[in-house]
């Protein structure tokens, strides 16, 4: 491998590290901060900010598209793309307050955990080459 292709990999591990790090931070806003509300009725008022779910999909979607469009050694695996694909239409759909909104927390979360998986199925093959 040419010093351009291995910096260029490890690059794009990084970049699956930091997408599974903002799914945890998108996990822990959707599971710890309302429960915190609960408990300190200031830190309410953000809870429900829409724009800190877009503001995840913002980052969320060209992080996924740049780690996972270039897979490792080349070929295209169809069951990251398919997760994060799923994940990101969760996100959206989270953030868009679809279908209600007593599902955008399940919805989302769910979005939030098949990200995470398809970034680490990549990173995975990214470290093992296979």
């Amino acid at each position: 491998m040419n010093p351009t292709a291995a910096s260029t990999a490890a690059a794009r591990s990084w970049g699956d590290i930091a997408a599974i790090g903002l799914s945890i931070a998108c996990l822990a806003h959707c599971m710890a901060l309302p429960l915190a509300a609960a408990f300190l009725p200031m830190l309410g008022l953000g809870s429900d900010a829409v724009w800190v779910h877009w503001a995840f999909v913002a980052v969320a979607a060209p992080l996924s598209i740049w780690t996972l469009a270039w897979p490792p050694r080349g070929a295209l695996r169809p069951l990251p793309v398919s997760l994060a694909a799923l994940g990101l239409t969760a996100l959206v759909m989270g953030a868009a307050g679809w279908p209600g909104h007593d599902l955008e927390t399940p919805v989302t979360v769910g979005g939030a955990l098949l990200l995470s998986a398809a970034h680490g199925i990549n990173l995975r093959r990214r470290r093992h080459r296979c």
